[in-house]
């Protein structure tokens, strides 16, 4: 193959991405008064004063419309602008809904020293606020991983809203920095809440701790924070706790000490399970190799009055799935349906991935048809299970079929997806396939396992398809992928006994091109 011809295929193959950049203005503070734009009006007309009042009526902007302009507005230094814009106005004056939905829109767009500034503009005011505005901003700060600026919000309440902040505004605190780990934070918190507000813990507080104890396995502790729950009237424990601790023993593969847990529950609290403490059992009975287990805890729900929903069908499912036990996988899907419940999206794919496991590629088939007729939506892990039932099988031309049909019927698959079909084709020695498949996916922008595309570019040059295997280079090179020493070497080498040397160079030059390009982006 000549040098023409080669860089003909290179082009018609693959295309380069450009990026555009774009400038944002200079940030506009909430305190300043946007006077440099506004306009004096013009001078009324003594013959039309009814004209006259009636334009005034309406250029004023109520808070209803405020409230709108902000939302909808998706700059947040326009949002900013409109929120001082129609403070001007006269006789109008920022309530807690428009304070609370400009810190809504600064915090999601991460405009934190805007935040700042608007807080501090609110200690000024004279209007009513509430707590949510706070617990609102707390969930941003936690998402941000902005930490210790979860419980100065919360300090914030008092001086701001000149209200002791809730038993709720504790808990969402509380459980914010739990979640994140943040147990130093944690503790501080619950030490001012408690001599600084003298505010005693509730049910849901206690419960916070019970799931952070439990996340780590300390069950000693949880224990023994459940002893002082039972202490107070105002913080026993309730299913939630139960259910939490049942969870974490069962994760913990404590199964009879959960078990016992729950017959302690409902003789000795008086304390009846819910659908959802039933699933922490079935599903943790199943995950755990005791899918016989979870069904007899399945049969006791329905014999005690509790009706099983989906979820606890598909949990047991998911068990006898994981042990092969595809009967009775099936007999618990078809008593799911019996009961006139209406399984979703994963319980088909529990199902789906059992049969595609088993070599039941036909069935799994079958099933996703079924879904469709049910308007049940299947979702890219269905079809990644599929495909790879598909592989497994060697119907390889159905998979790649698939992977070809389904985004133009709407379904937008994952590069997983790809990589299922591109593996098992290299593995089975389909090189031109996978080069198919290989110019399939980086048209779509998708790039393959850095392992696969290695072994691809390797089985090319050892079948003699040096020339593909140039070609392939290229394109995954400008998507990002650096060779492996040992692929690089065996293709130079190969290239250079056929005597391409022209195509040598010109893979060195954009190699080193490439290279060059992504160490100066770097510094």
């Amino acid at each position: 193959m000549n040098s023409i011809r080669f860089l003909f295929h290179r082009r018609c193959w693959f295309s380069s991405l450009s990026s555009t950049s774009s400038s944002s203005l200079p940030w506009i503070s909430p305190l300043q008064v946007l006077k440099a734009n506004s306009r004096k009006p013009d001078a009324p007309d003594k013959t039309s004063s009814t004209n006259v009042d009636t334009r005034k009526k309406s250029k004023f902007i109520s808070h209803e419309t405020a409230l709108e302009l902000i939302k909808h507005e998706r700059e947040p230094q326009r949002a900013l602008q409109i929120f001082n814009m129609v403070s001007e106005q006269k006789g109008f004056n920022h309530n807690n809904a428009t304070y609370g939905t400009i810190l809504d829109k600064l915090a999601r767009y991460k405009k934190f020293q805007a935040v700042d500034a608007v807080l501090r503009q609110m200690t000024y005011e004279t209007c009513k606020f509430h707590e949510g505005i706070f617990l609102n901003l707390m969930k941003h700060f936690s998402k941000c991983s902005l930490h210790e600026r979860v419980p100065e919000m919360f300090y914030k309440i008092q001086p701001i809203v000149r209200e002791k902040p809730s038993l709720k505004a504790i808990s969402t605190c509380l459980n914010l920095l739990i979640d994140s780990d943040q147990v130093d934070l944690a503790r501080n918190f619950l030490m001012y809440s408690n001599k600084g507000l003298r505010l005693k813990p509730n049910t849901c507080i206690f419960n916070i701790l019970v799931k952070h104890h439990c996340k780590h396995g300390n069950f000693e502790s949880a224990f023994e924070v459940v002893k002082e729950m039972k202490k107070s009237k105002i913080s026993y424990p309730n299913l939630i706790t139960y259910s939490t601790l049942m969870d974490g023993l069962c994760a913990r593969g404590r199964f009879k000490e959960a078990f016992e847990l729950f017959e302690e529950m409902v003789s000795k609290d008086q304390i009846l399970p819910d659908v959802l403490t039933y699933n922490v059992l079935i599903d943790g009975f199943s995950r755990g190799g005791k899918v016989d287990r979870a069904r007899k805890i399945l049969e006791f729900m329905k014999n005690n009055g509790c009706k099983p929903n989906v979820f606890n069908y598909t949990a047991l499912m998911n068990g006898f799935c994981k042990e092969g036990r595809l009967q009775e996988a099936k007999e618990v899907f078809d008593e799911m349906k019996s009961f006139g419940l209406k399984p979703d999206t994963v319980g088909y794919t529990t199902l789906i991935n059992c049969l595609c496991r088993t070599g039941r590629v036909d069935e799994a088939l079958e099933l996703l048809k079924e879904m469709k007729e049910k308007e049940c939506k299947a979702d890219i892990v269905t079809f990644n299970v599929i495909l790879g039932g598909l592989c497994r099988e060697c119907r390889l031309e159905e998979a790649l079929g698939m992977l070809e049909k389904l985004s133009y019927g709407g379904v937008y698959l994952n590069k997983a997806s790809y990589r299922i079909v591109l593996n098992f084709l290299c593995q089975k020695g389909e090189l031109e396939k996978a080069m198919e498949l290989l110019r399939l996916m980086l048209s779509r922008g998708f790039l393959p396992h850095h392992a696969t595309s290695n072994e691809l570019l390797a089985r090319l040059c050892k079948a003699g398809m040096v020339d593909r295997a140039v070609i392939a280079l290229f394109g995954l090179v400008e998507m990002g992928l650096k060779p492996e020493p040992e692929t690089w070497a065996l293709m130079i080498e190969l290239i250079c006994r056929g005597r391409k040397l022209l195509i040598v160079f010109e893979l060195l030059d954009e190699l080193i091109i490439k290279e060059a390009g992504s160490s100066k982006s770097c510094s």
